[in-house]
């Protein structure tokens, strides 16, 4: 009899460890619940362009910054920085990066691997609603606790090759770190940029804090001041000047 009851209750055991093994989440699940929390697929769908402004202190330096990004779906991106009234500007226009020599005030192309860096950056809501259309891939890496939080890590591949780590908070479903690779000047160099702060925008939660690490030390902090969505920005004003 005791042997009996002791089997029932092995065999329920076991089936309630299969009944949680099924509610674990898939990489779509969590994909889709990512871009619930961020706002909706309607909302986000909406957007057309963002201007982003604030300012960044560039640690290493000490130096500080007002810093403006303009972002046009699907692939259009600009980011001018003013440092002590010499701005420095650097964008995508869909096809090929440019940047503002600030020493000699001219417009000049970027390489190709400049470029991709940059096409990379451009990307905007429709990426993030359509990943499959521009060949981006997801594999979720299992979970991680990083200090009293936990993430859901995400491996997110690009179609060039190009590799992040996406870590995407298990209570909030919204990323809190981004950890990648980047060639400097010849040199592989790791880089985390961590997300806080984020507040409503229009429906949408923005991280109005961002703090980046380049080889484990900090590098620069961005603190959003103002995003403004569907100012109508033309095309034109993403072109090399």
């Amino acid at each position: 009899m005791k042997k009996r009851l002791l089997i029932g209750l092995l065999s329920t055991m076991f089936v309630f460890c299969l009944g949680l093994q099924a509610q674990e989440l898939t990489m779509a699940e969590i994909l889709a619940k990512s871009i619930e929390a961020q706002g909706g697929r309607a909302t986000m769908a909406n957007i057309k362009d963002t201007t982003t402004s604030g300012t960044m202190e560039i640690i290493q330096m000490g130096m500080s910054a007002a810093l403006t990004i303009y972002q046009k779906e699907p692939n259009k991106m600009r980011m001018d920085i003013d440092v002590m009234g010499m701005l420095i500007t650097t964008a995508f226009d869909g096809e090929k990066g440019w940047a503002v020599n600030p020493q000699t005030g001219s417009a000049e192309e970027m390489t190709e691997k400049q470029s991709q860096a940059q096409r990379l950056q451009a990307m905007g809501y429709d990426a993030a609603l359509n990943p499959e259309k521009y060949g981006i891939t997801f594999a979720l890496k299992g979970k991680e606790k990083i200090g009293d939080k936990e993430y859901f890590v995400v491996e997110q591949t690009f179609k060039d090759g190009f590799q992040a780590t996406v870590y995407i908070s298990t209570a909030t479903y919204l990323t809190d770190r981004v950890r990648s690779k980047s060639d400097q000047m010849g040199t592989e160099i790791e880089t985390e940029t961590l997300m806080e702060d984020y507040k409503n925008v229009e429906g949408l939660m923005i991280p109005h804090a961002l703090t980046i690490f380049q080889a484990g030390a900090e590098f620069g902090r961005i603190t959003v001041g103002k995003v403004v969505f569907n100012s109508g920005l033309e095309d034109s004003f993403f072109k090399m000047q």
